[in-house]
């Protein structure tokens, strides 16, 4: 298991992530690696683009432990608050951004098995920012109004 250099690079992190279709053991190391670096940097989410991977992979702390969420995609949303968010690869800037305060996600784990799952407040709001991650998008663009 290794930390990963996190990457501050906006034209690297505004690149869209592909689709994982192996699931194997090579994954499981990357999403290791990639939990090691969470920890690391006292972060609440992490996609694998920071890490300067292209795939479709984010991490995200819940009361419940750190999901793994691969190729995931938001089926449903509701209920958007304003609040202050940051980021790992946007060093010292943190800005009020509308989210939802409650999602639907379908996505796989490392397994690749198809799973769906409901997320609230704290959260929701973290895993529709990995998942901006995975399209390109970066939680500036989102008060720019440019995404």
């Amino acid at each position: 298991m290794a930390i990963l250099q996190i990457t501050t690079d906006q034209e690297f992190l505004r690149k869209k992530s592909k689709i994982v279709e192996v699931f194997d053991m090579r994954l499981h190391t990357l999403i290791d690696d990639m939990y090691d670096t969470l920890r690391d940097a006292k972060g609440i989410g992490l996609a694998a683009v920071q890490i300067g991977v292209l795939y479709r992979i984010a991490l995200v702390v819940t009361p419940n432990g750190i999901l793994e969420l691969i190729n995931p995609e938001i089926i449903e949303s509701d209920k958007t608050k304003l609040g202050e968010e940051g980021c790992l690869s946007v060093d010292g800037v943190r800005l009020e951004i509308l989210r939802p305060q409650r999602i639907t996600v379908k996505a796989q784990d490392r397994y690749g098995m198809h799973f769906t799952i409901e997320l609230k407040n704290l959260s929701a709001v973290c895993a529709c920012h990995e998942i901006d991650h995975l399209n390109g998008i970066l939680f500036i663009d989102r008060v720019r109004g440019e995404k």
